[in-house]
């Protein structure tokens, strides 16, 4: 505009907008949507499209949660999720639209935004929170259709993602705390899960490098009867002997694929020992369940107590190790039954660590004097109960097992 003295000065000049939106959802999942301006087609939208798309986003995504529809920890809805069977005509009335290119495909005119979007969200907002009679079902169903596509596109995105997962961890280097054997012969190979550093480093010099290969793990592992696939991908220690063992897991497993003809699972002789072969064999029978099948898998058996009865003379003195207390006090009695006596102090085995690698090599790793257990499962239903009672998420049946079995407690077995 020209002032007085014929300079150009800027005017701002309100001219109208008119919205006009019709839209639906349907129990497809293809979208619609059609955008128009002056009743011209734009079929590459532009900011009228831009502000109806936030919008309906922003407002679908306050909706669900101020119906606690989702969770607070829930992902958020995304444009795919609330497109998702909606039909749409986004049209706006407007002098001299302002478009992109010379075809009149796309609308650039800015303030088309902030207007279509306040109008989309105002209108859906008052349909959801104060929706007409009869109406009250659709509105909510729309949300609960939003929030379940959600729901499925992040599963999808997991399942892909564990499965990437997987694929990677079964086709990677051998992790390195490996102490593998030298043989190729499958059937003579022996894998011993080993627990904790200090009997890894024994066992190292007990074992028959020849083939006695060993993993150690720390500690407890995952309990994986109540963790997802992807939580025990992640775990390191489920993750290692995934690996080691070298045939997959779950339905892919392959045991020709299988590295070594033994698995034995050696741990501590108490309590806490127990507790990690157990949360050894769940992993073993919830994702390398073929290898029980097969009667691959053992527990060793360490003993309890070292006893030395002393022979007169030269003789040397007679080594028994003993695998319970009531055996041992057996010894004793026949000990002293034979007018024996017995050195003091009599060796309590708290750990693997505790024994020398000539100890270790004879009670538990040399074939030809140690006891082994083949856990075996021939009625794979009723142990498929017994893992989810004693290792699943449900408290309450574990608890009334527990409770009911105390009487026959051995308590000797239980560290004070």
């Amino acid at each position: 505009m020209l002032d007085d003295k014929g300079n150009m000065t800027p005017q701002e000049v309100e001219r109208e907008l008119g919205v006009d939106i019709a839209l639906r959802w349907d129990s497809g999942y293809e979208s619609d949507i059609r955008s128009f301006v002056n009743v011209i087609a734009t079929p590459k939208g532009g900011t009228h499209l831009t502000g109806f798309e936030r919008a309906i986003v922003k407002t679908v995504n306050d909706q669900v949660r101020a119906a606690k529809i989702l969770k607070g920890a829930e992902d958020a809805i995304i444009k795919d999720d609330v497109f998702e069977g909606l039909t749409a005509v986004v049209t706006v009335r407007l002098a001299e639209p302002q478009f992109e290119g010379q075809t009149k495909e796309i609308l650039g005119t800015p303030a088309a935004t902030r207007i279509v979007g306040n109008v989309v969200a105002k209108e859906l907002t008052a349909w959801f929170t104060n929706p007409p009679r009869g109406e009250k079902v659709a509105a909510k169903s729309v949300l609960e259709k939003a929030a379940n596509a959600m729901r499925a596109r992040v599963a999808a995105r997991t399942h892909r993602d564990t499965q990437r997962r997987k694929t990677a961890l079964e086709s990677s280097a051998l992790p390195a705390k490996l102490v593998d054997c030298r043989t190729d012969d499958v059937e003579r190979s022996e894998l011993f899960i080993v627990e904790g550093d200090s009997a890894l480093g024994t066992a190292k010099v007990a074992r028959n490098a020849d083939h006695q290969a060993l993993l150690p793990i720390r500690g407890k592992i995952l309990n994986v009867q109540k963790s997802s696939l992807a939580d025990m991908l992640k775990n390191t220690e489920c993750a290692s002997i995934i690996q080691v063992i070298g045939a997959g897991s779950g339905r892919s497993f392959d045991l020709e694929q299988a590295r070594y003809g033994k698995v034995i699972l050696m741990s501590d002789a108490d309590v806490d020992g127990a507790h990690i072969r157990c949360l050894l064999l769940t992993l073993i029978n919830r994702y390398l369940h073929p290898l029980l099948e097969a009667g691959r898998v053992y527990a060793a058996v360490p003993p309890l107590h070292r006893l030395e009865i002393v022979n007169a003379g030269s003789k040397p003195n007679e080594l028994i190790y003993t695998y319970s207390d009531g055996e041992m006090k057996s010894v004793l009695a026949d000990a002293n039954k034979r007018g024996k006596k017995v050195k003091d102090p009599i060796q309590r085995y708290k750990g693997l660590g505790e024994m020398d690698a000539g100890q270790l090599r004879e009670t538990t790793m040399d074939p030809a004097h140690r006891t082994l257990r083949r856990i075996t499962m021939k009625d794979v239903a009723g142990a498929s109960a017994v893992f989810d009672l004693l290792m699943g998420g449900e408290v309450a049946p574990r608890k009334e097992f527990i409770v009911e079995g105390a009487s026959g407690l051995d308590r000797a077995r239980i560290d004070a």
